[in-house]
């Protein structure tokens, strides 16, 4: 069973690309001025101080820029330009707190930035053509989106479902078994980091809302993650929906 009645919009990378561009314009300003103000102190230690410490601040000012403009070409353009890991983790782990609390000020929930970050991070890890085998790829998913009133907990294992067709465990059941990928629901975070250790897989395709899905990505760096957002149309937590074809075409596209 394949759910198409989604209510929310497909995320949008552009806006956390915009907002990453206003954050490293911030950054930049404040550089400026960790340079600009202390100027006249440095002078009196030495006159040749204020310059070391502006093309000190010059260098920094250069990598912030670099680095999002190539993480701009890299999302617009689907190639691993450069460096494309490395700027991954400066993403998740310096620039979405930042980013978080500059969308907060401009009046932009947490879960829409969210949202956009992951369709970001999705870009970046896509953009490696990442070419891997089916035993070495775990599918995660939360356990909200079996039945609630359902009485066979698949929870650790997904091969007690009976395919009944009632939610989207059947067709990922399925899925899973087509493709011969390991897949696991999970109930929380804790589960889920332990089910990474234990199996070790080199790319998690994972299943959640945007707040899981988020700290998610940030646990697992460097494992690559490709994250799809959840669909709750009855509220969190409580008998979510996936759009199987979702997870089948990012699957499609990672295997070997």
């Amino acid at each position: 069973m394949s759910y198409k009645g989604h209510s929310q919009k497909p995320p949008q990378k552009r806006l956390f690309v915009a907002l990453m561009g206003l954050t490293c314009i911030l950054v930049v300003g404040l550089i400026y001025l960790g340079w600009w103000i202390p100027t006249m102190g440095l002078a009196n230690i030495h006159p040749e101080l204020p310059s070391l410490a502006g093309m000190l601040f010059g260098v920094l000012s250069g990598i912030a820029l670099l680095g999002t403009l190539l993480l701009v070409l890299t999302t617009a353009l689907g190639k691993d330009i450069l460096f494309t890991r490395f700027m991954r983790g400066v993403v998740i782990k310096f620039l979405l707190p930042l980013i978080e609390q500059i969308g907060r000020l401009c009046g932009i929930s947490k879960d829409t930035i969210r949202q956009s970050f992951v369709a970001m991070n999705n870009s970046l890890v896509t953009s490696q053509r990442l070419k891997i085998k089916p035993d070495r790829i775990l599918i995660l998913l939360p356990h909200c989106l079996q039945l609630f009133d359902c009485e066979i907990k698949v929870t650790g294992d997904i091969g007690k479902c009976v395919r009944c067709g009632r939610c989207d465990i059947t067709g990922l059941s399925v899925l899973a078994q087509k493709y011969q990928v390991d897949i696991s629901v999970a109930t929380g975070g804790t589960l889920a980091r332990k089910v990474i250790i234990d199996k070790r897989p080199k790319l998690v395709l994972a299943v959640a809302c945007e707040r899981d899905l988020t700290s998610g990505i940030k646990d697992c760096y460097p494992l690559p993650v490709i994250g799809v957002l959840n669909d709750r149309p009855f509220g969190p937590c409580f008998n979510t929906r996936v759009d199987v074809e979702k997870i089948e075409a990012a699957l499609r596209s990672v295997l070997v």
